[in-house]
């Protein structure tokens, strides 16, 4: 299931996209995330027969990452974003 966390203003649309069929749950992106943006728990409220932890963005998270994500967003000569790195599955994506 894909799990989007974010919204869309007049300047776009922001949204980090978790894969939860791909997470694993190991948190190795919420270690490497310097702006603590995403959160391991041991179920997943959006799917009550998952028995495996998952990693989600919290409420209040998730209508700031404009801003607490931009200064990983990647330009000319940048490494990857920390949290696209350290997901060994490739369970997480930006719109942006």
């Amino acid at each position: 299931m894909l799990a989007n966390y974010g919204y869309q203003d007049a300047s776009g649309s922001f949204v980090i996209t978790i894969d939860t069929d791909k997470c694993n749950g190991c948190g190795a992106c919420a270690v490497a995330c310097p702006a603590d943006v995403f959160t391991v728990l041991d179920e997943d409220p959006n799917d009550p027969l998952r028995d495996e932890p998952v990693v989600v963005i919290g409420k209040e998270e998730k209508i700031r990452l404009k801003y607490t994500c931009s200064p990983c967003k990647p330009t000319t000569d940048r490494p990857p974003l920390p949290c696209l790195s350290a997901c060994e599955t490739g369970a997480i994506s930006h719109s942006w």
